[in-house]
């Protein structure tokens, strides 16, 4: 399974790309990050995300892609932003006919490291020890967004295949 992750941001918007199956060790395929500048019209740049955003799933090809769930922020700017961005990320994944799941950070967070309550350090040393890297993946979104794809292979493989055999199972019986 290829999954595209994506680390909403609007200023900054992780992604990366691995392979893998449940159970197992993932490998990396790639990782960016997009880059809007803060000073353009937020239409200019929600558009250079949504060209950049379309054009990864198309070169990656993934099987799915997993987007961080916008949680609830002090910051009301922010929390728009990272929302406006998570959007984009949902709409490009949709419009390849890709299955799109979002996960929340503590979701994210207990499946890489164990530990819901994971701090970034952590997360970033788990990732780069789970994918095998010399060094850490640089920036922390590009980190975030490996977590998220690898919480999907891991956590979103195994709940596709139980959905699919509850749908199994309701259509006439196991198989």
């Amino acid at each position: 399974m290829r999954v595209l992750g994506v680390d909403p941001g609007l200023t900054r918007c992780g992604v990366g790309v691995v392979e893998g199956v449940p159970g197992r060790p993932c490998s990396l395929v790639a990782y960016y990050v997009v880059y809007t500048d803060p000073a353009d019209d937020l239409s200019l740049r929600l558009l250079h995300l949504d060209r950049s955003l379309t054009d990864l799933v198309a070169e990656h090809r993934p099987d799915a892609v997993a987007v961080e769930r916008v949680f609830s922020q002090h910051n009301v700017r922010t929390v728009m932003g990272t929302a406006q961005a998570s959007g984009i990320a949902v709409l490009a994944g949709a419009r390849a006919g890709l299955p799109v799941q979002t996960y929340t950070p503590s979701e994210v967070k207990a499946a890489v490291t164990g530990s819901g309550q994971a701090d970034k350090k952590q997360m970033t040393a788990m990732v780069t020890r789970l994918l095998r890297l010399a060094e850490p993946p640089k920036p922390a979104d590009a980190a975030d967004a490996l977590a998220l794809a690898i919480c999907h292979v891991w956590r979103g493989g195994t709940r596709s295949k139980l959905a699919e055999a509850a749908d199994r199972v309701r259509r006439g019986g196991a198989r």
